[in-house]
């Protein structure tokens, strides 16, 4: 929080009037406080007690990929304040973006700032659960896409966040799972839930390339894979905890060489590896393919969703898919003689 509280003691050195400060970062349960208490021993060192201010959480639901419309068209305004002026200040502020339908919701400021957090780890939980699920699915012989469907038609299920795959990763829900669990270790709470929940995402990272090992029986040293998808989701550049990481990382530790295509993230993933003989980034999926082993598909870009099956078996060494996300019908693939692994199905 020194990044955080720093700005709190620059606003209180530099102010010369009222002010509303408002908090829009992911930050722990009283953080607010702290913000508060500093700008306020800094007026104090100024002899400057005189100015009031008010501080205000209003933390951001702004996913990667879809932030300016999640912006001008939020799902919900959160704002967490005591104060009957600083509500005021905050519903004129936000009037524009309030105009369908009454998507404010004003609480206290702790209340705001846990939100966030309870957000997040709540559709991180569902990911876990549905992988967790999944695996389970592939024991019993059930499919858990058709699973998914069946869940997802209950409206107090739904659809969102129940698809299966290599778990979550970004900037956003590993770091606040590990920071609401964090949070209650501080106050002696043993979050069970999100401990298991971080786990399962852990393991998860690693189901695809215990797929592959499976298939070659251990024996990876030489071979070539192409990897569709380096980004930890679509519609970003973003490789920060992103499965695909460790997917490659577990490849070259077994003597396994990669040729990578991303839509977004090639710079991105030459920045954090650099050159090696191990990694080709590759200018189209289809370059990728050339003399693989195999197809591993790490990112459920929308360019990877219709695919010419009869040009994947041509370029491959061995006619084979690991599907992280669960892109293909098994049924449609295996019509082009391609072999097709992917998560909560059996192999086809």
């Amino acid at each position: 929080l020194k990044y955080v509280l720093a700005v709190a003691e620059a606003i209180g050195r530099e102010m010369a009037g009222p002010k509303i400060v408002v908090g829009k970062s992911t930050v722990p349960v009283g953080t607010c406080e702290k913000i508060k208490a500093r700008i306020a021993a800094t007026l104090k060192e100024r002899g400057r007690e005189d100015l009031t201010f008010d501080v205000a959480s209003n933390p951001e639901f702004l996913k990667e990929g879809s932030a300016v419309a999640d912006c001008m068209k939020p799902d919900r305004i959160i704002v967490g304040t005591g104060s009957e002026d600083t509500e005021a200040v905050m519903r004129e502020l936000y009037a524009p973006f309030n105009r369908n339908h009454e998507k404010m919701i004003v609480m206290d400021v702790r209340s705001a700032e846990f939100t966030k957090y309870a957000a997040n780890c709540m559709l991180a939980t569902k990911i876990s659960f549905m992988n967790e699920m999944a695996n389970l699915a592939e024991e019993l012989g059930a499919d858990i896409e058709e699973v998914r469907k069946g869940i997802g038609s209950d409206p107090r299920i739904g659809y969102h966040f129940i698809y299966p795959g290599l778990g979550y990763g970004g900037s956003c829900f590993p770091k606040d799972v590990r920071a609401l669990i964090k949070t209650a270790e501080g106050v002696k709470f043993d979050a069970k839930l999100l401990r298991a929940v971080e786990e399962r995402n852990n393991e998860q990272k690693s189901v695809l390339f215990d797929k592959v090992n499976r298939y070659f029986k251990g024996n990876l040293k030489g071979k070539t894979f192409a990897l569709w998808g380096l980004a930890f989701k679509p519609n970003t550049d973003d490789m920060r905890e992103a499965p695909a990481r460790v997917l490659m990382e577990a490849l070259w530790k077994a003597g396994a060489k990669v040729q990578a295509y991303d839509p977004e993230a090639m710079q991105e993933c030459q920045a954090i590896y650099g050159l090696r003989e191990d990694l080709l980034l590759c200018g189209t999926k289809e370059a990728a393919l050339r003399g693989a082993d195999a197809l591993m598909i790490a990112t459920d870009w929308k360019i990877f969703q219709a695919p010419s099956f009869d040009a994947i078996k041509d370029a491959l060494s061995t006619p084979i898919i690991f599907d992280g996300r669960n892109l293909y019908d098994p049924k449609i693939v295996t019509r082009y003689g391609i072999e097709y692994h992917s998560i909560g199905r059996m192999a086809a």
